[in-house]
């Protein structure tokens, strides 16, 4: 339900006039993987404007709304969810706080991913980690940044990143589970090079493990795995995907509050 209803307030901060409720968004949704005979899916409802007129006047455009699902498979390969991903800080800024709404998942923000993820690919690299405007890290192509020092986790503030639903999942499995402190800051990339553990969530992408930015190591500090080895299970990161991997499934009762039934 968290993300039909960043859907619906996605459109409203847009000032798109949404022609289904919420409740009707979920069951359309419901009815996407009958119909498709999925029951392990990703969903994606989109919201988008008619053709009626040319321009970038919104006015009198009908509001159209499309649920595409499909058996997605994992977003990456499962080798890196146990053993780490390799990024490379980009060289393309994430938006400012004032040049969009950082808040609403919008179609149009994902170019500026698009370009730093393929500039990070074709380098050799896994993943991109993106800096906001004033060189702090807001997160990575589109996936929110976690980070362990001291057994205290940080993640980004949300101005120049998106609040995702996995990352707020994350905060309150870290803290309700594992007593860990959660700090919401700005984090400079030196920070991640230096880090204990880091990893990036995303619903796609779940937790991933960042292994390596820009050609340095993650967690040598803390006696981080060699690449040819999986992390540690006793590492938070591999706790954290536990945790979320049982979460989403509905085996943790405390969280059945976060699952829709389809």
């Amino acid at each position: 339900a968290e993300h039909t209803r960043r859907l619906v307030e996605s459109a409203h901060a847009l000032n798109i006039p949404l022609p289904f409720s919420e409740a009707e968004l979920i069951d359309a949704q419901r009815e996407s993987l009958t119909k498709n005979g999925l029951s392990s899916a990703y969903l994606k409802p989109t919201v988008f404007l008619g053709a009626e007129g040319l321009g970038l006047r919104a006015q009198g455009l009908t509001t159209h709304v499309m649920i595409a699902a499909w058996d997605l498979g994992p977003y990456i390969s499962p080798l890196a969810a146990s053993h780490g991903l390799r990024a490379l800080t980009s060289s393309w800024a994430r938006h400012h706080v004032n040049i969009s709404l950082c808040r609403a998942k919008t179609s149009g923000h994902y170019v500026n991913s698009m370009l730093a993820l393929n500039t990070a690919v074709k380098a050799g690299f896994d993943e991109t980690i993106m800096l906001d405007p004033e060189g702090y890290v807001a997160e990575a192509s589109a996936a929110n940044v976690f980070l362990l020092r001291d057994g205290v986790l940080h993640t980004p503030e949300v101005t120049s990143c998106l609040q995702g639903i996995t990352r707020d999942s994350v905060i309150q499995l870290a803290r309700d589970v594992l007593g860990i402190e959660v700090k919401e800051r700005r984090i400079t990339r030196d920070e991640l090079y230096t880090a204990d553990e880091a990893f990036l969530t995303g619903t796609a992408a779940e937790i991933l493990p960042l292994r390596e930015l820009d050609g340095r190591r993650v967690g040598t500090r803390a006696g981080a795995p060699p690449p040819s080895e999986p992390i540690a299970a006793n590492s938070v990161t591999a706790q954290l995907q536990h945790l979320y991997r049982k979460a989403v499934r509905g085996e943790l009762k405390a969280y059945q509050h976060w699952l829709t039934p389809a």
